[in-house]
């Protein structure tokens, strides 16, 4: 079963609100969940962001991939932490099949610097990461929402689709929506294409 989680915290609404104005909290309130949880070679698969403890401030939020232990996982439970954001909670994303786990993550790197996606491939089995890229903006202050991931039905392409108030870096089109699909993202290091709507 899949599990969902809100991404319209008060925590994320006060963040974006007081570094991205109106705009920021407006296209946050459109955001209703995204998918957290998903199975790969037998494993559930679970992301999660959270403050670190104990932690300076302000806070950093760590990302951290968690796999279940259950009869059909070969392997025993255990947790890695793939990623994190200085100073603001992230929305997360997960997708998976037997070729991997996909998260994806907001994250600022402190200051008036810009909220970028990263993205990781994760080995089902050691939890290490196989493959870091992202989406990016050129200026400060810009805001990407989130990234909610999806694998197309050739189990090969991976499609990162969410909102923003910037240019992407590669992106064709123009306006608030994008969607950025990676060709044989857990076999190949191909940039994605990236469309804006």
């Amino acid at each position: 079963m899949h599990l969902f989680k809100s991404v319209v915290s008060l925590g994320a609404a006060v963040a974006v609100t007081a570094c991205g104005g109106a705009e920021g909290q407006g296209a946050l309130t459109t955001r209703k969940s995204a998918l957290v949880t998903g199975t790969s070679q037998g494993c559930t698969f679970t992301v999660s962001s959270a403050p670190r403890q104990p932690g300076p401030f302000p806070y950093i939020f760590d990302i951290t991939v968690t796999r279940e232990a259950s009869a059909t996982c070969p392997w025993s439970a255990s947790s890695a932490v793939v990623g994190f954001s200085n100073g603001t909670p992230s929305t997360v994303s997960l997708a998976a099949n037997d070729l991997g786990v996909a998260v994806s993550y907001t994250y600022r790197t402190g200051g008036p610097s810009p909220q970028q996606l990263g993205i990781k491939h994760v080995a089902p089995d050691t939890l290490a990461i196989t493959r870091s890229t992202g989406l990016y903006f050129n200026a400060l202050g810009k805001f990407i929402y989130a990234g909610d991931l999806s694998i197309e039905p050739d189990g090969m392409t991976l499609t990162v689709s969410g909102t923003k108030n910037a240019p992407l870096i590669g992106e064709t089109g123009s306006g608030d929506n994008y969607v950025a699909t990676f060709p044989d993202f857990f076999t190949s290091e191909t940039a994605p294409s990236i469309v804006a709507f």
